[in-house]
């Protein structure tokens, strides 16, 4: 009788315990943790969405998107991203790289064919092609580009949109983000930041 006892006593005590941490824990910590984020930093906590002028959600200013045709082909009056090796191409759901080491024959000829199509485009001889414009990121996922490969875009952008390329190399400019902290990382330019002020821009 009384192990019988001590048993349930033992139950008794692991049951509340275990219903106090989970409201604790499960709970409450949680709605603390979310009501410090959407206070502090409201942007962030959502997804860091991007919207356009009207107001609708068009992308995350952290996922980088393609800016193609149904075909594939690049549209030549957007600013393109980098190659994705997310699924079939910038798949939030299934981010990832290649995972090609340097000498890979698929991973070498697939920078020859960027390559290729990059210097018809653009004009541009392979040495001037920056290395972001013909490899993916690690994530497949990368919302940003040199500010090289971004200059390099402007003369094809300016032509096919009928603009001044002073107009849209200034643009350029407005968009390149520093370092981080002034000294981590390289310069950037979010894309589809970029893409949307060029819409603007242009009042497309």
């Amino acid at each position: 009788m009384s192990t019988t006892r001590s048993t349930l006593r033992t139950h008794w005590v692991a049951l509340r315990a275990m219903l106090v941490l989970t409201l604790v824990l499960g709970v409450g910590y949680t709605a603390v943790v979310t009501g410090i984020g959407q206070f502090a930093l409201p942007a962030q906590a959502n997804g860091s969405l991007v919207r356009d002028a009207d107001g609708a959600v068009v992308g995350s200013a952290l996922i980088g998107q393609s800016f193609a045709d149904a075909e594939g082909a690049a549209l030549p009056e957007w600013f393109q991203p980098r190659p994705s090796a997310a699924g079939d191409g910038y798949d939030g759901g299934a981010s990832s790289g290649s995972n090609y080491g340097p000498e890979n024959a698929d991973l070498v000829a697939a920078i020859g064919e960027r390559q290729a199509a990059i210097g018809e485009a653009d004009g541009a001889a392979p040495g001037e092609i920056p290395v972001d414009a013909v490899t993916a990121s690690g994530s497949g996922l990368d919302p940003h580009i040199s500010p090289a490969y971004a200059r390099l875009q402007v003369a094809r952008v300016a032509e096919a949109r009928g603009l001044p390329e002073t107009e849209v190399a200034t643009l350029v400019e407005r968009f390149v983000q520093g370092r981080d902290a002034g000294y981590l990382g390289d310069p950037t330019v979010n894309v589809l930041r970029l893409n949307l002020a060029l819409a603007e821009l242009v009042g497309d």
